[in-house]
């Protein structure tokens, strides 16, 4: 959860961009549950030396990326059409990297084009750039006799790349403030193939939010 925490300050841009609006601007903070792809690399880890390998008793192949992210967000339109946000995806657990353990994280920050802005629909371009964070642990059981065992995760390291970010998005208003949002993203990362076998991850994310100020 502290990872989390980590990114939420990013969040603080749709905040800032707020004392520059005019009285037509809709502020939106938002929470989302989806998933995110990226195929795997063929290759594994040696369990006991943790070198590369392919094949073997002790190889273990690398996985592909998915499973459930989390997500924070928040966006302000500065006009009717155009305004800016900044959002965070994340594994809130960790997943099995060979012998490791991995968590991902994906931050953006977005322009937003709105070419649909109705009362109750609002459809949205997002474009943005950011980046990917893989982060990388290796968990150690130990016991004494048979009465005492003991469990502990130590960081092994992270790697953190340069990302370019484009989604699209409905906005749909269940009441005047509480809105539901269907959302696909495309991420290009540069040198995720260090990681995975693709630089290109394709996700989906329903958000779920509130919108402050006028419409």
């Amino acid at each position: 959860m502290r990872r989390i925490f980590r990114y939420l300050p990013l969040l603080s841009l749709p905040l800032f961009c707020l004392h520059f609006a005019n009285a037509q601007s809709a502020f939106d903070m938002n929470v989302g549950f989806g998933t995110e792809h990226a195929k795997a690399t063929g290759a594994g880890i040696d369990n006991q030396t943790f070198s590369s390998c392919t094949s073997g008793p002790t190889c273990q192949l690398t996985p592909d990326l998915s499973g459930f992210f989390l997500g924070f967000g928040g966006d302000i339109m500065l006009t009717k059409r155009y305004g800016v946000g900044a959002d965070v995806n994340v594994h809130p657990a960790k997943s099995d990297y060979g012998p490791l353990q991995y968590r991902e994280t994906f931050y953006d920050f977005n322009g937003i084009y709105a070419p649909v802005n109705e009362k109750k629909t609002v459809l949205q371009l997002i474009g943005g750039i950011g980046g990917a964070r893989t982060s990388f642990s290796y968990t150690q059981t130990g016991c004494v006799g048979t009465a005492v065992c003991t469990t502990q995760s130590q960081p092994v390291g992270n790697s953190n790349h340069f990302a370019i970010h484009a989604g699209a998005a409905v906005q749909i208003f269940v009441t005047e403030h509480v809105y539901i949002k269907p959302q696909f993203d495309y991420h290009y990362v540069t040198n995720l193939t260090e990681q995975f076998g693709t630089k290109s991850v394709i996700g989906g994310m329903v958000w779920i939010g509130y919108s402050f100020g006028d419409r």
